[in-house]
């Protein structure tokens, strides 16, 4: 919720979920989206990148870019951002909790 404020200062966002068909989003507003910011279970695929001729970046708010169609990204000069080793320590110390309660 907070991010989404933020980018709602300053960006129209436009939410996919908000129109029945992608093509209904596509068709009102392509030209006028610059970025897609997506999460693990949302990215931008080779079919959603050719239909935003403006697009200049892509952005997923987890670790992978597994749904990112990143040569595509590449070829048309679009920037990919992502939050890497964002959950590292968090990761590790919960191993380490949980070897912890398995040697009780």
């Amino acid at each position: 919720p907070y991010l989404e404020q933020e980018l709602n200062k300053r960006y129209n966002l436009f939410r996919i979920w908000d129109y029945p068909q992608l093509s209904q989003l596509l068709t009102q507003h392509a030209t006028s989206i610059r970025a897609v910011v997506g999460r693990s279970n949302a990215g931008a695929d080779s079919d959603l990148i050719d239909a935003l001729p403006n697009l200049e970046i892509v952005s997923s708010s987890s670790v992978g870019v597994d749904l990112i169609d990143i040569n595509k990204c590449k070829e048309k000069g679009i920037r990919v951002t992502n939050t890497p080793d964002v959950l590292t320590d968090e990761v590790a110390d919960l191993a380490i909790g949980l070897i912890l309660t398995l040697l009780r």
